[in-house]
């Protein structure tokens, strides 16, 4: 068991708001105050102060760290993201001009797969395939490489 006045301490260090909450209801145990108070004091559940102090009586300062939350778990498969992957970067740059948008891949994916997202997601997804939304500026399809350079050449 810590004291109260390392607890306090500790709590006053920790950047992550939850953890230091919980350190906050643990200093309050410390100190003998009941759960239902504490729980007041901190304006959280009697049933969070229980968790929390259970996990320090039966694992230490350690039980009180947060483990990562798996999340929803994603609409594609792995197969069908490399198959996404794919498809993105041999398409990133249109033949007719311009560029993929992100509402090209949302549909996409709605013909190929049959998983409706929300253009909001697509970015999202983008990130998680590791791709950035940073594109150069598109070329006009009647541009010509010829025609600028001779433009160039033009006396002023």
């Amino acid at each position: 068991m810590h004291t109260p006045d390392f607890l306090k301490q500790l709590s006053a260090r920790e950047k992550d708001p939850r953890l230091k909450i919980r350190y906050l209801a643990l200093h309050h145990f410390s100190l003998g105050e009941n759960r239902t108070q504490i729980a007041k004091y901190l304006g959280v559940t009697r049933t969070s102060v229980n968790r929390w102090v259970s996990s320090y009586l039966s694992n230490e300062l350690d039980g009180l760290i947060s483990k990562k939350s798996s999340g929803r778990p994603h609409r594609l498969s792995d197969q069908q993201k490399s198959n996404l992957q794919t498809y993105i970067i041999e398409n990133a740059v249109k033949n007719n001009g311009g560029r993929l948008i992100a509402e090209d891949i949302r549909v996409y994916i709605q013909d190929v797969f049959n998983v409706q997202y929300t253009q909001r997601n697509i970015y999202h997804l983008l990130q998680d395939l590791g791709f950035s939304w940073i594109t150069s500026r598109s070329k006009h399809p009647k541009q010509s490489e010829e025609a600028q350079e001779a433009f160039k050449k033009i006396p002023i």
